[in-house]
């Protein structure tokens, strides 16, 4: 945005600058048609061929077969919804890939060759990772899968791409196990070899936890630090910090629970609006300790429990704004699925931790929203995160299916100036279209929020196009067997769409492309 600017301005100048030129010329009858064409090119050397004026070949449309699955809200009519890519799409160099559902963390770069982008998506349930190219007009054209199951171990949730331009080191795919407390974090070069089956890619120094995403701060947080901040989805999870003293280390640093200076380890002892002071613990022998034996030193320590820490992501703009970072705990209930757990959050919150400018291991945690304040209107269940400069984008996972519940699957607009927060997208479930539900509502049609939300990804500075966002997208309720075993692992065979076991893994999924969503 600053270099278009910047170019924009140069333009301007050099167009009135040639202006001023010609209109004297003119006065003193003395210009030549040699010197005019001289003039008008120095007036149009400001349009492609200036490197100070990008250009972007990117076509926002939508190009799935399928149609959109989520739809804006009042006050945000303005906003467009594409689908990029569903998984009834037959890409043109690759006509057999299986776009996977549960298309979950993601990350999204320009193709090293040159040429167009590269989308890399985590599939939850399918515990895989697949890679789909786009063309320079961001057309999908080819699939294939970098992780499938027997490479995945564990669920893949949320993930962060990690860049050199943006974090120092990469380019590299964070991707975080969640299935129980043994589960590690992966590291996947996005543009290598697919490689789908190899399990040595785990970083053992960032713990064992049933995780949703290691987030890397950008290189200008801590200068020549890598610190990681790491959110656990359990009933008593943790947020925890990996620091190490190298750029681009994900091996030799240390790890660090979040913990009150007070020491309450009570997540509701913390009131929505107050700040608190808090400090990172250190994790002893981290990378050769099981997840269980890390869980015991959370509570030997007095780590604060959340319920179920499901997302991370920092304020973008740089500067101060790098060590700001939000989070989200999910929430838990009895299971009478209207009754909280005593000391923790039910409808979820989440989160604001400053961090101190000179030490990563201190800093201040807000509790920034509760939904407990108005149940079943405001969020619920929070999940993934999107935080810009301005805006924290709220994604719910409400398929704990609390009684009181009013509403779909939300992503809200948290203005992070004012407090500000609305509802903007709501899943488009058209449970009054007979011919929609026969395709997209197979199972448990009538349940609020029975679909989810992905990855949400600003992507208006990659693309060269400004308010520009991809989001993934749960249809749950979406399945036939032909989306079956989309990886080419046959541990992901679904029996049938309703198989309590494996119809998850006959689900459809989708990536939708949203403009106009202020930054």
């Amino acid at each position: 945005m600053v270099r278009l600017h910047w170019g924009n301005l140069r333009m301007v100048t050099l167009q009135n600058r040639f202006n001023l030129i010609l209109t004297n010329m003119r006065r003193s009858a003395a210009l030549s048609s040699t010197l005019l064409l001289s003039l008008f090119a120095l007036a149009a050397c400001n349009t492609t061929e200036n490197p100070d004026v990008p250009t972007s070949e990117v076509v926002l449309k939508s190009y799935s077969t399928n149609p959109a699955l989520v739809k804006s809200l009042s006050g945000f009519s303005d906003l467009q919804v594409m689908p990029l890519i569903s998984s009834d799409d037959k890409l043109e160099q690759s006509p057999n890939f299986v776009y996977g559902g549960q298309p979950d963390g993601a990350g999204l770069m320009k193709n090293p060759n040159g040429e167009g982008y590269i989308f890399i998506t985590n599939h939850e349930y399918l515990r895989s990772a697949s890679r789909v190219m786009l063309d320079k007009t961001f057309k999908p054209v080819k699939g294939e899968y970098v992780v499938n199951y027997d490479g995945g171990t564990w669920r893949l949730c949320s993930a962060t791409l990690a860049t050199p331009e943006t974090h120092g080191f990469g380019p590299l795919f964070l991707t975080a196990g969640e299935s129980g407390s043994e589960s590690m974090v992966h590291a996947i070069n996005p543009a290598g070899a697919a490689d789908p089956t190899n399990k040595n890619r785990v970083l053992p120094a960032l713990g064992k936890a049933s995780m949703e995403n290691a987030v890397p701060l950008p290189k200008d947080a801590y200068t020549g630090k890598t610190v990681v901040i790491i959110g656990e989805d359990d009933s008593n999870g943790q947020l925890l910090a990996y620091v190490s003293n190298t750029v681009g280390d994900l091996q030799g640093g240390k790890l660090y629970f979040l913990r009150a200076k007070n020491q309450d380890p009570v997540e509701t002892s913390m009131e929505v609006g107050k700040t608190y002071d808090v400090e990172f613990v250190e994790v002893d022998n981290a990378s050769a300790s099981t997840g269980s034996q890390i869980a015991a030193q959370s509570v030997e320590k007095k780590a604060i429990q959340f319920a179920r820490v499901e997302d991370v992501d920092y304020r973008k703009g740089g500067g101060a704004n790098s060590r700001e970072v939000y989070f989200t705990a999910t929430g838990v209930s009895q299971s009478d699925k209207k009754t909280p757990v005593t000391g923790k959050t039910m409808w979820g919150r989440v989160y604001r931790l400053v961090m101190d400018a000179s030490n990563p291991l201190v800093g201040k945690l807000t509790p920034v929203i509760d939904g407990n304040v108005n149940p079943g209107n405001s969020i619920v269940n929070p999940d993934n995160l999107c935080v810009t400069n301005n805006y924290v984008y709220i994604q719910e996972d409400g398929d704990s299916f609390y009684l009181d519940n009013k509403h779909d699957g939300r992503i809200w607009q948290f203005n992070i100036a004012t407090g500000e927060n609305k509802p903007m997208l709501e899943m488009n479930h058209q449970r009054d279209n007979s011919t929609f539900n026969s395709k997209y509502n197979t199972t448990n049609t009538q349940l609020l929020s029975s679909w989810e939300y992905g990855a949400m990804l600003d992507v208006s500075d990659i693309v060269g196009k400004p308010n520009t966002f991809l989001i993934n997208l749960h249809p749950h309720t979406w399945r036939d067997m032909k989306y079956s075993n989309p990886d080419g692992s046959s541990i992901t065979k679904a029996v049938s769409i309703t198989d309590g076991n494996t119809g998850s893994f006959a689900e459809g999924g989708q990536t939708v492309i949203v403009t106009g969503i202020p930054r």
